[in-house]
């Protein structure tokens, strides 16, 4: 047990000494924990006498500054909470002054309260306390930021990994011309309103290439593994024998959509970027090269800190922490060398990500022009590989020694290490959350929606010291109200809407906090019970929610009801108890499950049938309670709902089993129908889906 010195050193870094776990009991923090997450903030906590230095000089900076790095003024509005009175800083004796974006300058004279016609943004707050040689001054940046998002309209939508979604016009892989199509059938053939894909991040510059979309290179940018070739217009202008190539480069992943073979990125990836490197040598147009200088300046400085990653990292390796010395600091003259000797790659790479953001563009205009009222919701993933792109542009700004993970839970009961260095609080909020306001304003650019992968990644985090066990981690803590109101005010610019996937150990107020922002929860079929563990009826879910029945880290319907995931556990050693009582354990809930559809009136047959028939293999009842299970969904009060693709066509495997890397093909299965025949786009069964989906449409 961690003494009370240090207890309070690490509180005031929102540092967590103790927390509730999965079961609702208390678990006490290890002190070594304690000491090794304070030590990577940048706190010496290793001897009671550094604690005691530790704690007096958190005590004189309370006393002497005035601004925090940033402040943030909820600006009142019609709806919602009633927003911020004054400004969250001191004002006794305290002259503030606000230097609006546009230039404007406004002194408060005493006040704290803006006044009504502040306008929504990022603009400059002085203070000042003393007057003459006595004066003390801080400055900080202020954003004012909307009170809450508008309301979602009410609407339902199909959720996929649209890697495994293949045409057979596709590289062997799902791309964002396949998401273009998908989202245009979703809306015309189903009448959904909004389609909600993996991550599309950036992932390794070149071979090998890590499958999980939930561990990119970077958040900011996206991965050129996802372009349909054919859809860059220099395309149309090769001459014949450019043409013949790209097209003996297709030819064999073309042929592999046929079959259900595991998706190899390598593979696909090394054709595809062969195929980019002969259309980006070919000239360009005056619009076609303006467009590009555009987009080159409108991103800045940062797109060349990437490109020059992505030509580093082809050199010698995605890893930068491997790299010789000198190129491990991105402001390095070895690295404005490299970069000059590498322009080439350099520009190669600035182009990949024009071509990405068009095609990106061009998904989300074919949504809206096919009727979807949201369109594409793009999926944000907690953090960053480590060794990244985005750790070595921002390396200042990512905790050393740390990785980001989960504590124990009901589906992995070891708790998970995710490989993901964390912000670090104090150095984000000190460059006024600059590349995480980058990072959102990227991904709601071309989308009608975002959803957070662990929403908990606007509040704390479970942090665990490299090389520890994921249980012997604790929760750190981040600015929650600066970090959401940087992703209210982004979503409010994009007219989006933000889903946070707040499943799991979530604090009590987040919820609460989220849902008064105008940002949804997530309501997950299979984990909604009430307080004495029984399913949750209809009526008493969440209205601020997208309800779905499972997640990608879960088995498909079918699945599940046939216990596939407690079989894949036990065979790969994931489990904590008997696989005898986890099979147990889920057989009864499946059943409590089967008992609410029955007496709901949506499933026919008696439920304990049901479930001998299961036990026994059978899948006579999988469509009937496939559709149950929808009808289901079309009952509760959530704003949105999302159906899986893998749900519609009969799939039966999952995408990923938290807790494995090589064991399982995660990130890597093809979309395939109830038979185990592959399913491309082209021959999704609109009729027997559109039939399955009939209450989620006529809610």
């Amino acid at each position: 047990m961690a003494d009370e010195q240090l207890i309070r050193l690490a509180r005031a870094h929102r540092v967590g000494t103790e927390y509730i776990d999965w079961r609702g009991r208390r678990a006490a923090v290890p002190p070594d924990t304690i000491v090794a997450v304070l030590g990577a903030l940048g706190v010496d906590a290793s001897t009671p006498a550094a604690v005691r230095d530790a704690l007096a000089g958190l005590e004189e900076r309370r006393r002497t500054r005035l601004l925090p790095p940033v402040v943030v003024y909820r600006k009142p509005g019609a709806a919602g909470p009633p927003g911020d009175d004054e400004l969250p800083v001191p004002g006794d004796g305290v002259e503030l002054t606000v230097t609006l974006d546009g230039g404007e300058t406004l002194v408060l004279l005493g006040r704290r309260r803006l006044p009504d016609d502040t306008p929504y943004g990022w603009h400059r707050l002085r203070a000042r306390r003393g007057s003459h040689e006595q004066a003390h001054e801080e400055e900080a940046a202020l954003l004012v930021a909307p009170n809450r998002l508008e309301d979602v309209p009410r609407a339902w939508g199909l959720m996929t990994q649209l890697y495994s979604v293949r045409s057979r016009a596709s590289w062997g892989m799902g791309d964002l011309r396949d998401l273009a199509d998908l989202a245009a059938w979703g809306a015309r053939e189903l009448g959904a309103g909004f389609v909600l894909v993996n991550p599309m991040h950036a992932t390794e510059p070149a071979a090998p290439i890590n499958p999980s979309p939930y561990s990119p290179m970077s958040r900011r940018f996206a991965a050129p593994i996802y372009l349909r070739i054919e859809e860059i217009p220099e395309y149309a202008a090769l001459p014949d024998a450019d043409r013949a190539r790209v097209e003996s480069l297709s030819a064999p992943v073309r042929r592999s959509v046929r079959t259900l073979d595991e998706i190899d990125r390598d593979r696909i990836w090394t054709l595809k970027r062969t195929a980019l490197e002969l259309l980006h040598r070919r000239p360009r147009g005056t619009g076609r090269q303006r467009a590009f200088d555009r987009f080159k300046e409108r991103e800045g400085e940062a797109l060349t800190a990437f490109a020059t990653w992505c030509a580093l990292a082809e050199e010698h390796g995605p890893d930068w922490r491997r790299w010789p010395a000198e190129l491990r600091n991105p402001q390095s003259p070895a690295v404005a060398a490299a970069r000059e000797r590498l322009a080439p790659r350099v520009d190669f790479h600035l182009w990949l990500q024009w071509q990405v953001d068009e095609q990106l563009a061009a998904a989300q205009d074919a949504a809206r022009r096919a009727g979807m009222p949201i369109g594409v919701v793009h999926d944000l993933a907690v953090g960053v590989a480590q060794g990244s792109a985005d750790s070595w542009i921002h390396r200042h700004l990512f905790a050393e020694g740390m990785s980001v993970g989960a504590p124990p839970d009901e589906f992995n009961q070891r708790g998970q290490d995710w490989g993901q260095p964390p912000w670090h609080p104090g150095r984000l909020a000190e460059a006024e959350y600059g590349p995480y306001r980058a990072m959102l304003a990227a991904a709601l650019r071309h989308g009608g929606g975002l959803r957070l992968d662990h929403a908990m990644q606007v509040s704390r985090l479970w942090w665990v010291p490299e090389g520890g066990s994921p249980a012997d981690g604790t929760y750190v803590g981040y600015d929650r109200d600066a970090m959401l109101s940087c992703l209210v005010w982004e979503a409010a610019r994009a007219g989006a809407v933000v889903i946070g996937e707040d499943l799991g150990t979530v604090e009590p107020d987040v919820r609460d906090d989220l849902a008064s922002r105008g940002v949804l929860g997530t309501s997950l079929l299979w984990f909604e019970r009430d307080a004495e563990g029984r399913p949750r009826r209809p009526a008493d879910w969440r209205e601020t929610s997208l309800a779905t029945v499972g997640t990608h880290d879960m088995p498909p319907i079918t699945g599940y009801l046939h216990g596939d995931h407690v079989e894949l556990r036990d065979r790969l050693d994931l489990l904590t108890r008997p696989a005898a009582e986890e099979r147990a354990d889920h057989r009864r809930q499946l059943a409590d499950w089967l008992r609410l559809l029955h007496e709901e009136g949506l499933l026919a047959a008696h439920p304990d049938k049901i479930v001998q028939a299961l036990a026994a293999g059978s899948t006579d009842h999988d469509q009937e309670i496939t559709d149950a299970l929808h009808a289901f969904l079309a009952r509760t009060p959530a704003r949105l709902l999302g159906v899986a693709l893998t749900d519609l066509v009969g799939e039966r495997r999952t995408q990923n089993q938290p807790g494995t890397s090589h064991e399982y093909p995660n990130w890597r299965v093809p979309l395939a129908d109830a038979r185990g025949e592959p399913v491309l786009l082209e021959d999704l069964p609109a009729g027997r889906i559109r039939g399955s989906l009939t209450a989620v449409r006529d809610r």
